[in-house]
């Protein structure tokens, strides 16, 4: 998926296309699996511009030509921008985040939604999409298990050439500070409203808690 962002970046500023380009989009788009949501509406309900649509779309075809993605795929494609590390169960939590209907399959749709926050969406938003990545069992709580396996999986997947070097104990002692911060009621999960207002009020916990962003 770290290609599909990159093209993005690098595409929108090479040319706009022309009309023979878009009919030629909206051709593909009859001709897989699982066509997409047509380009208005997406243009509607994301940040992105028609323009920009197609180019993300270019690049998610050319890497998933059924129009989906599933899970072992998604991990095969971000384990190769993570040489040095593991970034099998990271992948894990992030296609869970994207497939938002939970039927193991990540859509055109699913990942430009998905994107659009996590590039250009409100700080609200994206702590919203954060907190969700956050909450592994969708039970609109975060216990100190689950941020404890995210934060130890973002480790793994900077791998042991992480400078400085890594401790074993770093992972929890990153949870404890935050869950001092963010359990604001001491009883042991972090709520929503909770874990927003405390990345709010505390900067270095805010750009802790972008990590993922850098790692999309």
């Amino acid at each position: 998926m770290g290609a599909v962002v990159g093209t993005l970046t690098m595409q929108t500023k090479q040319r706009r296309p022309s009309r023979g380009d878009k009919t030629d989009d909206e051709l593909e788009m009859t001709m897989v699996c699982h066509r997409p949501e047509g380009l208005d509406q997406l243009e509607a309900q994301t940040n992105f511009s028609k323009q920009e649509l197609q180019i993300l779309y270019r690049g998610f075809k050319n890497e998933c030509p059924s129009g989906m993605v599933n899970e072992e795929t998604f991990k095969h494609i971000y384990a190769q921008f993570f040489p040095h590390g593991d970034a099998s169960m990271y992948a894990h939590y992030l296609f869970n985040a994207f497939d938002t209907t939970n039927n193991g399959s990540i859509k055109f749709k699913d990942f430009v939604m998905g994107l659009s926050i996590l590039l250009r969406g409100t700080l609200q938003e994206k702590l919203e999409w954060t907190f969700h990545l956050y909450d592994i069992n969708q039970d609109g709580y975060i216990n100190r298990e689950e941020m404890t396996e995210i934060v130890r999986a973002i480790y793994d997947m900077m791998g042991k050439y992480t400078y400085p070097a890594l401790k074993g104990d770093v992972p929890q002692q990153h949870v404890d500070a935050f869950f001092q911060k963010m359990d604001k009621n001491k009883d042991g999960v972090v709520t929503l409203d909770e874990f927003v207002v405390a990345c709010q009020e505390d900067e270095t916990m805010m750009r802790s808690m972008q990590l993922f962003e850098n790692v999309m």
